[in-house]
């Protein structure tokens, strides 16, 4: 069984941005939610770091249900972490997909978007008070970028520095195409078209499908607003042959 397999146990090509108000707003265009706004149907716990050096994957998928169901919630129409536990996943695989969220974080916190269970677009606090700035990981430079690329890859950084400031509703967009990511952080576009690291074999490509994967540790984050659009072959075929050509 594939690790991709294990992990999913249990509008055109820029969308209109999210609206920053109400909580529980409708999908765009061609869009659906994978967050019902009042309860964590839908989504698990895995902590695929964890998981994959089990030597009964689903055993431990298993038993790290308690604890998601520990320190994930539903307040108020948000998604919300603690800053521990499992990572919520969701219970569909995805191949080519935009999705798009809004996420509201607090200092030294540390989180991310998985992609096919593949990490991930990072989120984190940029000060300097959060203690990550500088080499090795540069987190001045701001969220969205491919933590898990190389250090001269293209994508490993943001293009921009795009977060707001805590207390605010920060609004990301991905969109993946093969291996290939864009990001929009706040409607500025932070990763244009990078190829993203397959973090558990990194001589092979993305797998071609696998589970959204909301990563947290350090501190509370929230999430609302959760929407995905699955692109079909052919705009997917487009899509990459414009890149290639740009």
């Amino acid at each position: 069984m594939t690790r991709v397999a294990l992990f999913s146990l249990a509008a055109l090509l820029l969308a209109p941005p999210l609206s920053a108000g109400a909580a529980e707003a409708e999908p765009p265009e061609g869009f659906r939610s994978l967050f019902n706004g009042e309860n964590l149907d839908g989504w698990y716990g895995n902590n695929p770091h964890v998981t994959v050096k089990a030597k009964d994957a689903k055993k431990s998928i298993e038993e790290q249900q308690a604890e998601f169901k520990e320190h994930w919630s539903v307040e108020n129409g948000e998604l919300v972490n603690d800053g521990h536990g499992p990572y919520a996943t969701t219970e569909e695989e995805f191949g080519d997909i935009e999705f798009q969220l809004e996420y509201k974080t607090v200092a030294k916190a540390d989180s991310g978007v998985y992609l096919r269970g593949t990490p991930q677009v990072q989120i984190w606090d940029t000060t300097v008070e959060g203690g990550k700035t500088g080499p090795p990981r540069h987190a001045e430079r701001g969220s969205g970028g491919l933590f898990n690329n190389a250090e001269d890859a293209p994508g490993k950084h943001p293009l921009v520095h795009a977060d707001k400031p805590f207390g605010e509703w920060n609004q990301l967009r991905i969109r993946q195409v093969g291996s290939r990511t864009w990001v929009w952080l706040n409607d500025k576009l932070v990763v244009d078209g990078a190829e993203m690291a397959n973090f558990w074999d990194r001589s092979k490509p993305l797998p071609e499908r696998g589970p959204i994967m909301l990563q947290t540790h350090g501190g509370e984050i929230r999430w609302r607003n959760i929407f995905v659009r699955e692109i079909p072959k052919d705009e997917a075929a487009k899509i990459l042959s414009q890149a290639s050509a740009s």
